[in-house]
């Protein structure tokens, strides 16, 4: 009786954890989306130039990369609980001084400290989620990114709305941050102990605490390339899907920004089901399809002539491609094994996908300028295709059988 007791109170605990990565994620999201959907009123509120506000933005990447490197023994020592709990309820007052900064230096400072803080509950939101889908024996990585993409739509929309209100970026920024600093106490309640990825002190020749130097394996390297592609796709999107159809396919500009709208919407659809999708036919089965899907959309991409089935073709990407990503994360989480191994592997494979946002939009824009932006995106259908061809590396992840109800 009392064993049966303790396994429903397991159950309950492991259930509520699901939830609470959820929120997580989306207030994450929010943070990050609140923060890019006001970065026009910042630089005209602050008289900036392009160049600096270039470099200012870059700082943000830069500070993320740089953290994520020790994000893995912060969560060896304190576990990602603790880790989520205080990024959570911090980031929100590093937004609101971004809003409150009088000078490029001061907006300088405040997105550097928004960046080490985002990288580190980044690899820490990852590596909890892990430690969900281990201890259910559930996919649940597909939900949390569905949760992150859903959260940069609706932060978008109230950034609009805030806007169009004529609220400052201070005023929105504080507003939000308030909002998400008791959303995020709240979410971080549910949360698994911290106990459940700190590696814990043995003395002797016990278990040794992850350092900066480690997880940089051979596989971590292949998932990382991996990664690194899967950005660089996400990120052609963002900054050149619009471009394309107009210069390339003769949208008009309205039309032309259908194309991100129709890969987002898609992309988190897919995310929606796509861990019951995974439970259903498994990983490397759900991998290899949602490569096949996306590699269809951008050769659509491509080949037509038509701006109305090149916004299908990006439909289609961000439908096939929606897996791709929260796929990799579980698999490089489940391959660092227990304890801290899952967030230091995870804070290398993320340097590489940081690595591909970064510089995945100028890599195009320099290829364009050699060839052509209709044969640069032809050349990452290769690209994809490797990707695709390495979906057997998906397999091996290790959880727990699920629990009962």
């Amino acid at each position: 009786m009392t064993e049966q007791v303790a396994e429903r109170s397991g159950t309950v605990a492991v259930a509520r954890a699901r939830w609470a990565a959820l929120a997580v994620f989306f207030v994450n999201g929010t943070v990050f989306s609140t923060f890019v959907s006001r970065v026009p009123s910042l630089k005209l509120d602050l008289g900036l130039s392009d160049g600096t506000l270039g470099a200012i933005l870059t700082l943000f990447g830069l500070a993320a990369l740089l953290t994520m490197q020790f994000a893995g023994p912060l969560v060896g020592r304190f576990g990602s609980a603790r880790v989520i709990r205080l990024a959570v309820v911090v980031s929100p007052f590093l937004l609101a001084g971004i809003g409150l900064a009088g000078d490029a230096v001061q907006l300088g400072g405040a997105v550097l400290l928004l960046g080490m803080m985002h990288g580190t509950l980044d690899v820490a939101m990852n590596a909890h989620a892990v430690v969900v889908e281990r201890e259910s024996g559930r996919s649940v990585m597909s939900s949390c990114h569905a949760a992150w993409s859903i959260s940069a739509v609706a932060a978008s929309l109230v950034g609009a709305g805030f806007t169009r209100a004529g609220s400052s970026a201070a005023e929105h920024y504080l507003w939000v941050g308030a909002v998400l600093v008791v959303a995020g106490l709240a979410a971080t309640a549910g949360l698994l102990p911290a106990s459940a990825d700190r590696v814990e002190e043995t003395g002797g020749g016990g278990t040794k605490r992850a350092s900066w130097r480690s997880g940089w394996t051979r596989r971590v390297c292949v998932f990382g390339a991996m990664g690194f592609t899967a950005m660089i796709l996400e990120a052609m999107v963002i900054s050149w899907s619009g471009v394309f159809l107009h210069d390339a396919r003769g949208a008009t500009l309205a039309a032309a920004a259908l194309g991100f709208t129709a890969f987002s919407a898609c992309q988190a659809a897919g995310r929606l089901v796509g861990d019951r999708l995974t439970e259903r036919h498994g990983a490397p089965a759900l991998f290899r399809v949602g490569g096949v899907i996306a590699a269809v959309g951008l050769a659509v991409v491509v080949l037509s002539p038509s701006w109305v089935a090149g916004i299908a073709g990006f439909a289609l990407l961000g439908l096939g491609g929606s897996v791709l990503l929260p796929l990799i994360f579980s698999a490089v989480g489940h391959a660092g094994g227990a304890g801290a191994g899952a967030a230091t592997f995870l804070s290398r494979f993320t340097t590489f996908t940081y690595a591909g946002g970064l510089i995945g939009p100028a890599l195009i824009g320099w290829f364009a300028e050699a060839t052509s932006l209709t044969w640069t995106l032809a050349g990452l259908l290769p690209l994809l295709g490797a990707v695709v061809l390495n979906a057997r590396v998906m397999a091996g992840q290790e959880r727990k059988a699920p629990l009962a109800g």
